[in-house]
Formats: C-alpha cells, sequence, structure tokens
C-alpha cells in the first residue's frame, strides 16, 4: 500500500512464489578515496533456482553503494509512484516516473504478479493499472511480456542487454520492434543503425525468417496489434524445462542468430571470432585481452590492444614504412572498408604500399574485388575454421617491425624447405607410380594367394581366389552401403576382410570410392576384447583422419556413414576409415551442402532427418556415437537398451546424464580389465556428449575433438541433448513411426 516501505533484508514475493522482489549486491565501485563498496539494485529474480538471476532491475545504471544504502528505502507514493528514496537526505535516487501519466487514485498497492510483472494499480479497483515492468523491461523476456511499442504515448518495449555477467548496466545490443512500421523485430548495436538480426515479417503464426516457429511444441506465440499498442508476446503450453537440475544452469532451447559470430562487435576489435572453436573470442596476432576482468565477464566490448605501436605512431620523423604485415587467411573481412580505385593500384604490393604511406591505416586486402584497406580499428572479423580460400579472404594486418622478424624469417625457410620438399616428394611420387603400374601389369593376371604379404600394397585378386578365401562368402561380418562384409583367411594365415558390391552401377562406384582410401583388405582383429588403451588410441585414430578428411583435403570430405563397420583395424589395430560410397564433397567456397539423406540409423545428425543443408558436422555426430559405443562396449541401438532388463534409457541420454553427475565409471564396458585411465574416459564421454549435441553448432570440429583427446585442451561440461532425450529417453514410450521415412541407404 502506499507509504508503506521496502528496505535491505525484506522482500516482495509472487503469490505462487516463483519470483521475488528486493534489493540485492553485485559488483562493486570506487568511492572517492578509492575504497572498493559493494554496488546494491532494486531487481525481481527468480526465488527457486539455486542460481541467482535477475529478470528485471530498477536502478541498472545507478548502482546506490555505502552509506547511502543504509540510508535507502523502496515506497509507493500517494500519487502512484514507485521510487527509491534516501530517508536521511529526502533525496530521490530513482523513480517509475513517466511522461504523460494518468491521474491516479491515492489508494495504490505494489503487486508482484505470478508471472514476474510488478505493477502499481488502485487497490479498490485492480484493473486500473497505472505502471508495470513489462511496459520497461531490461534484458529478460518473460512469457507474457511484450516487445513493441504504444501508439499513444509512442512508448517503446525493447530490451537492452546488460554490460556484463556481473554489472547489470546498459550493454551494447538492443531487440526492438521495427520502427518503419513493419511487423517485425530486430535485433540491433543500440544507438546505431547496424542491425544484425531480423525475424522477417509477420505471417499470422510465425515470424518468416524464423520458420521453426511454426512447428514449436512450447509457446504459443501472437503478434497483437490493436488501436492503443502493437507488440509481440509469448505464452508457454506447459512448463518449460529451461533450468537443467543437473548442470545448476540454464539451458538454451532457441538462439538466434545460431552463429555467435554474426552478432555485431561480439567479440569486440581487432579480434577473430571463431564459431568452431572451443574459444570464440581471441586476440589477433600482435595484440592482447585490453581489459582481462571484463573479458572473463563476457564482455569483450573493448576488445585487444596492439602490444607494440606501429612505427609511424611510435616516432613521428618516419612515415611507417618500416611496419610489416602478417597475413590472416580465411576469414570474413571486416566491415567499414574503403575501396581503392583499380585505377590507382593493379597490384597486391601497390595496395600494400596504400596502406603503409597512411598512418591510420590498420589492414588491406587484395582480390579479385581489387584493393581494400581499413583505418582504425577492425571488427567483426570471423575465421572461416579448415578451409582455404582465395586472396580476397586474406586480410593483411598491419604490426610493428619489432613484432614480426622472427616470424619473417621462419616462413622463408619454411617456404624454401617446402618448394625443395615438394619438388622432391613429386618426383619420387612420379617415379613410384611409374613402377607400381609396370609391377602390377607384370603380376595381375595370376598371383598366387600364397605369396601375399603384409604391406604389399594395393593387389589385384581373381574372383576364385576371393570365394576360396572367405568359403564361398559364408562368414558375414556385416554390411555398408551398397554391398556386404565378409570375414576370409588367405593361405598364410592372413585374416581379411571382403566386400561383396551389390548392383553393377552403384558398386562400381562404390568401389571406386573406397580405394581412395587405398586398402580394401584389411587384418581384423579375431573377437579380442580390446583393452581401454588400445580403444582410446583407436578413438585418437579415428578422429585424425577425420580431422584430415574434413580440413585438410582440397576439398572438405564428409564421409556421411561413419559407423564401427566402416572403421576397419590393422594387425596392430591403427584405425582406418573405410566404405566412401556415401561421401559427398564440400568446397572450400561453401559453408554448407544441401544432399539427400543418407547413412546408417543410430548414427544419423539431427539435420538430416529435419531436411536442412549438411556440414561435416555431421560426421562429428556420428562419431560421437561410435566414441560411445567404443567406451561401453556396446551398440547404442534400441533393441539392446530393451532387451536389458536394468536398462530403460537410451544409452547415449543416460551417459550425457551420468557425466553430469560425475558417474563414468557405470558407463565403461564390464569386460575391461587392466589398467583403465579414468581422466581419458572421463575426457572420451565429455567429447562424445559434445559431439551428438542437437545443434550442428555446438559441436565441435573433428581438430578440436583430437586436441581435447591428446589432453591439449579441457572442454566445458556438455549438455544432454534435449533432442535425444525427448525422443529417445524413455525407450518404453518410443515408438519408430516417431522417424518414419528415415532411410539407411
Amino acid at each position: 500500500m502506499a507509504g508503506q516501505v521496502l528496505t535491505r533484508g525484506n522482500k516482495l514475493i509472487s503469490s505462487n512464489g516463483k519470483f521475488v522482489l528486493g534489493f540485492f549486491q553485485t559488483g562493486s565501485s570506487k568511492s572517492s578515496d578509492n575504497t572498493t563498496l559493494p554496488n546494491w539494485y532494486l531487481g525481481i529474480w527468480f526465488n527457486n533456482i539455486p542460481k541467482f538471476t535477475t529478470v528485471w532491475v530498477a536502478n541498472r545504471d545507478k548502482p546506490i553503494t555505502d552509506p547511502i544504502f543504509k540510508q535507502s528505502e523502496l515506497r509507493v507514493s500517494r500519487d502512484g509512484i514507485l521510487v527509491i528514496l534516501n530517508k536521511v537526505a529526502k533525496s530521490m535516487i530513482w523513480s517509475s516516473q513517466i511522461e504523460n501519466r494518468p491521474k491516479t487514485s491515492s489508494n495504490n498497492s505494489l503487486v508482484l504478479l505470478d508471472n514476474g510483472n510488478l505493477v502499481i494499480r488502485d487497490a479498490s479497483n485492480p484493473s486500473n493499472v497505472w505502471w508495470q515492468s513489462f511496459d520497461h523491461p531490461t534484458d529478460v523476456f518473460l512469457p507474457e511480456a511484450k516487445i513493441g511499442r504504444n501508439k499513444i504515448t509512442g512508448q517503446k518495449y525493447s530490451f537492452t542487454s546488460k554490460k556484463n555477467s556481473e554489472d547489470p548496466a546498459l550493454g551494447l545490443y538492443c531487440m526492438e520492434l521495427d520502427p518503419s512500421g513493419s511487423r517485425q523485430y530486430y535485433d540491433k548495436l543500440c544507438n546505431s543503425s547496424t542491425v544484425y538480426f531480423s525475424t522477417g515479417e509477420w505471417n499470422g503464426r510465425y515470424f518468416n525468417s524464423v520458420p521453426e516457429m511454426s512447428s514449436n511444441v512450447l509457446f504459443d506465440s501472437q503478434f497483437i496489434d490493436n488501436d492503443e499498442e502493437e507488440y509481440f508476446t509469448y505464452t508457454p503450453f506447459d512448463k518449460t524445462l529451461l533450468w537443467v537440475e543437473e548442470l545448476q544452469d540454464w539451458e538454451t532451447v532457441f538462439i538466434k542468430p545460431k552463429a555467435s559470430c554474426d552478432v555485431s562487435s561480439v567479440c569486440g576489435p581487432y579480434t577473430i571470432c571463431n564459431d568452431n572453436a572451443l574459444t570464440l573470442c581471441n586476440c589477433m596476432k600482435g595484440f592482447s585481452v585490453k581489459s582481462p576482468r571484463d573479458w572473463e565477464l563476457d564482455d569483450r566490448r573493448e576488445g585487444c590492444t596492439r602490444n607494440i605501436p606501429l612505427g609511424c605512431s611510435s616516432n613521428k620523423s618516419t612515415t611507417g614504412l618500416t611496419d610489416k604485415f602478417f597475413p590472416v587467411p580465411s576469414v570474413r573481412l571486416p566491415y567499414d572498408a574503403q575501396s581503392i580505385s583499380m585505377e590507382t593500384v593493379a597490384s597486391a604490393h601497390e595496395c600494400m604500399q596504400v596502406c603503409l604511406r597512411n598512418c591510420s591505416c590498420t589492414a588491406y586486402s587484395y582480390g579479385r574485388s581489387g584493393c581494400t584497406v581499413w583505418h582504425e580499428q577492425l571488427s567483426n572479423v570471423k575465421q572461416y575454421n579448415g578451409t582455404r580460400n582465395t586472396n580476397e579472404e586474406i586480410l593483411y594486418l598491419r604490426l610493428a617491425d619489432a613484432e614480426l622478424p622472427s616470424w619473417g624469417h621462419n616462413r622463408r625457410e619454411k617456404i624454401i624447405a617446402a618448394v625443395v620438399g615438394a619438388s622432391v616428394s613429386a618426383f619420387s611420387f612420379l617415379a613410384f607410380l611409374l613402377l607400381l603400374m609396370i609391377w602390377i601389369k607384370r603380376r595381375s593376371r595370376d598371383y598366387p594367394i600364397n605369396k601375399i604379404k603384409e604391406g604389399a600394397g594395393i593387389v589385384a585378386f581373381r574372383y576364385a581366389h576371393l570365394q576360396c578365401a572367405t568359403k564361398n562368402f559364408s562368414e558375414k561380418l556385416g554390411g555398408g552401403g551398397f554391398g556386404s562384409v565378409f570375414k576370409g583367411i588367405l593361405s598364410n594365415s592372413t585374416t581379411i576382410a571382403v566386400k561383396m558390391l551389390d548392383g553393377a552401377r552403384q558398386g562400381e562406384k562404390q568401389f571406386r570410392a573406397e580405394v581412395i582410401e587405398g586398402c580394401l583388405f584389411m587384418n581384423i582383429c579375431n573377437g579380442t576384447i580390446l583393452n581401454w588403451s588400445t580403444r582410446y588410441q583407436i578413438a585418437v585414430g579415428v578422429a585424425k583422419r577425420l580431422s584430415y578428411l574434413h580440413e585438410s583435403c582440397h576439398d572438405c570430405i564428409i564421409h556421411c556413414d561413419i559407423k564401427p563397420e566402416n572403421i576397419l583395424l590393422d594387425a596392430s589395430f591403427v584405425p582406418k576409415v573405410a566404405d566412401f560410397g556415401m561421401a559427398k564433397l564440400l568446397g572450400r567456397d561453401f559453408s554448407r551442402v544441401l544432399t539427400t539423406m543418407r547413412g546408417t540409423i543410430g548414427y544419423l545428425a539431427p539435420e538430416w532427418i529435419s531436411g536442412l543443408a549438411i556440414t561435416q558436422k555431421v560426421d562429428v555426430y556420428s562419431y560421437g556415437m561410435v566414441l560411445l559405443e567404443i567406451i561401453s562396449g556396446r551398440r547404442n541401438t534400441l533393441n539392446e537398451c530393451k532387451s536389458s532388463g536394468d536398462q530403460t534409457v537410451y544409452f547415449p541420454v543416460q551417459a550425457a546424464r551420468n557425466l553430469l553427475k560425475g558417474d563414468v565409471q557405470s558407463l565403461l564396458d564390464h569386460q575391461l580389465k587392466g589398467d583403465i585411465n579414468m581422466e581419458e574416459v572421463e575426457r572420451a564421454c565429455k567429447v562424445a556428449c559434445w559431439c551428438i549435441q542437437d545443434e550442428d553448432f555446438n559441436r565441435p570440429t573433428m581438430g578440436d575433438v583430437v586436441q581435447v583427446l591428446e589432453g591439449l585442451v579441457e572442454p566445458d561440461m556438455p549438455q544432454v541433448p534435449r533432442l535425444l532425450e525427448s525422443i529417445l529417453g524413455d525407450v518404453q514410450e518410443f515408438k519408430f513411426d516417431q522417424i518414419s521415412g528415415i532411410s539407411t541407404e
């Protein structure tokens, strides 16, 4: 009621107990005598969530510090205004006063509603609301809140990010309704015209650029447009599980834009953003984090600062011609570029000279579009992971001469060594091919099986020899794309795997694809239960081979059917990836490719099922499933789950849950004997669960996987894949018609 006060230690709780209004402390400020004082704010937060999470902050840009805070109180004035007062100085610290406020009753009350909306209303007539926090949102879009505008007063219902995870002050980004009148809202840099994401127009059911809303079973979305207001709002159909108890943290269930690097200035100036790396933002060469404390709090607006000043800025008597340029390949070039006329600049060297002669020039690029230079700060540089692009995607970064001498020297030596090495290798390879062709031609007509020796290379067998070795193809080991694999034994007791191709046309195509691997016949283990060390080395070996296919070939090769049957082992248990019959090439100039669904049920990434364009991350997902099988010594299939009396949870889901609980011992194959490195087991479990995340951008690259498995990088704790959990979490409730239409080949 009017006249009542709220002070430190007092709280106003919603009737459902979900939300709390009160004063809270976060961050600190320096006083005039350099004393550190805690900052206090008035806000609303979740009452029953262990991780303190605010949903609204009143004085976000005006923190209160001692001794003033001890003298402060919250009250509703008799004319219906919510105010924070210094009761000693009788001064106002913050108020809810707005212009064009209607005349209110003197009998007002402050109520925190069950949806988290704080309202001042007429105590005798609750339908008369004089003020509400939903009309003044901060950075959290709660259900039933609004984003839009009041047509009568002109007031905007918009959201502004907070400065960092500790400071609720106004941040860089705003989300608001399109002021041009279109029924869409967008994300932008505040106080700027830079828009980095827009929803597209509302079509009556969803926003055109967010088609995921059309099949959303979690929320009921509405766009309201009447004589007084126009705004977008949403209401959950049921309880939405966004808080994950196992993680003791919030889970992201929807994000736009999907790629974090598409958010303008997300990493600040002089940084490189990489969506596929474990660390999103990194400083450019020759630069260091400007404010490490803010960086730790996810506030990277200040970016990085130069380690050594440029020659022209440190010595006014020079022209800066002593500065050098460092190439940063395969990047999205910075914004705010200046193009130089092709008539003025006709070569890369001339482009470099143009930049070098201007002290404010910090970088240049020269490609098919000509010469481009940048002045002052470089922002929004994005790394295209594992790709090699043309010169127009190489940024030449200007650095002081002292920053580069060792790099330049080593680079020259490496280039000379590479040229000499490449020449020798090319000559040796051609000579080898010539000798191999002569040898094969002389001996391919009739090659006795008893002369096959380990390491003999690609050998041509007659069908009769293979028929004899496999006992007329009687012992089937498994099936792959367009064929079946059979066990065979040569006369020298060498155990081999032989693939019989199905269909002349498909078979020929498949055979040629497999020969790329270089060896169609591999030694196989004879039912041996591999120890943990061997299994771990197999996992690392497969990861390295996939990393090579994805990141080191001329074109990115997506295997599309990674599964245990397509991983062959030699006598030393060194793995090789086989069966490239379903492989897809992805040019380095493209990030995705649209293709027909292919692969094997149980190893298919979600994007296959949804019909989206794919990336190499489909192989990452399949690898994660295979890695879980290596750890557990069992199949991830549903039939395996159902046949186990004590197991009713799909194993990948169980693995993710147990990992969160710290129980990875129970996931290991019970037949494992000898030394088991539990640190490696936990590392492998983390990698596997990261690999099978629902969204491809949340999965690591295979290069990242190799680094983690080799102990070079420590990964964070992954979340439980929600798609797998919702569909397959309880096997007893799962029906195969939920994934009807999936083909295995």
